[in-house]
């Protein structure tokens, strides 16, 4: 039954694929790039990145040389800015311990860095043309499905079922195209709510079909809403120049640009907030602080409201606090180091005030 699954599945995928441009080649490189970005971001979000990083970076040794901040310039609004770091720090490991060629080899793949078993599988097997599994979220619902899988996808014992049975599918010919079938599956016919299971090659196999269950299945533990946080940050001027600076590598948003600023307690008032937090992350006590705005953005685990000010510097130095580095830069300067959507968000709510332009 496995063998006529496969068959059905690569047949189906070969006539309904669609026409995405890191499948036009067999690039190690432009591959691994491209399931990078992938995780956790739409396709159709990620064509453009993709092709900008690629005439940017076109190659191993060409982004291994690139400054960290060039490298998350390109990335900015792709959001998981670690998938970024890991995808330079991996191209210097490339170029330096495997002579500026990604290795075949799936267990050399997971100690690159940000290199896990997910991507390690896609590239061995869509490259390299090696029998290995792949699972992501369109993976899981799809195998759910075909195989009545009707345990919490979210626990150890049942995604190590899953791999088993991608694995199991992934043995035999063109395994990248298999790989590529499943996922392809999930994103168009076997879709989280009213699949199209009259379109699906593999529906009288599926044990969910059979059931009347599919649309109840991946079963997943439900999922807490976002904590609501609030927080400020100021557009802070001294003698024609604005202060940026930029996160820890390690953390949220690790490693981009930023208006200083912070997070503001429980019951705490922005305008009494604002204070605090640049006398406790900058060590300055800027005059003149007004209210611009608030902007609002939603992370996986945080639903911020960030309230913008502005305000002089006034006298005193820097001192960083949760900040690696600091810069005085023109008034237009900010656009040009790498920085978040959030404060993307922000800049723009600047600039409609006249404030964030020369």
């Amino acid at each position: 039954m496995r063998e006529a699954q496969r068959a059905a599945l690569l047949f189906w995928y070969r006539a309904n694929r669609r026409d995405l441009p890191w499948r036009r080649t067999r690039d190690p490189y432009a591959i691994w790039l491209s399931e990078a970005m992938l995780q956790q971001t739409r396709v159709e979000t990620v064509i453009p990145y993709w092709e900008r990083f690629l005439e940017r970076f076109p190659d191993v040794a060409a982004l291994a040389a690139a400054e960290q901040d060039d490298v998350l310039r390109l990335w900015a609004g792709l959001g998981y800015y670690s998938r970024a770091r890991n995808l330079h720090r991996a191209a210097r490991d490339v170029v330096e311990h495997h002579g500026g060629e990604l290795p075949r080899d799936v267990k050399q793949l997971r100690e690159l860095p940000g290199v896990g078993r997910y991507t390690a599988g896609a590239v061995a097997s869509i490259a390299f043309d090696q029998p290995e599994p792949i699972v992501d979220g369109n993976v899981i619902r799809v195998l759910s499905r075909l195989r009545g899988i009707r345990d919490d996808v979210g626990t150890p014992e049942t995604l190590a079922r899953i791999w088993e049975e991608a694995g199991a599918l992934a043995l035999g010919e063109a395994p990248g195209d298999l790989n590529q079938a499943l996922m392809e599956l999930g994103a168009t016919v076997c879709v989280p709510r009213a699949p199209r299971c009259a379109d699906c090659p593999v529906a009288r196999d599926c044990d969910a079909r059979r059931a009347g269950d599919a649309d109840q299945l991946p079963v997943k533990a439900p999922r807490g809403k976002p904590r609501r946080v609030e927080g400020v940050v100021v557009w802070v001027v001294r003698r024609g120049k604005v202060l940026a600076v930029r996160r820890p590598e390690r953390g949220l948003l690790g490693g981009l640009w930023d208006l200083p600023g912070g997070d503001l307690g429980d019951a705490e008032k922005p305008a009494d907030g604002v204070a605090r937090a640049l006398s406790d992350r900058v060590g300055l006590a800027p005059t003149a602080l007004e209210k611009v705005g608030a902007v609002e953005h939603v992370f996986t685990h945080r639903a911020l409201r960030l309230h913008v000010f502005s305000g002089s510097a006034g006298p005193g130095r820097v001192r960083r606090d949760g900040y690696d580095v600091h810069r005085w830069v023109g008034f237009d300067g900010f656009e040009d180091l790498p920085h978040g959507t959030v404060t993307g968000k922000a800049l723009d709510l600047l600039r409609e005030t006249g404030l964030c332009s020369s």
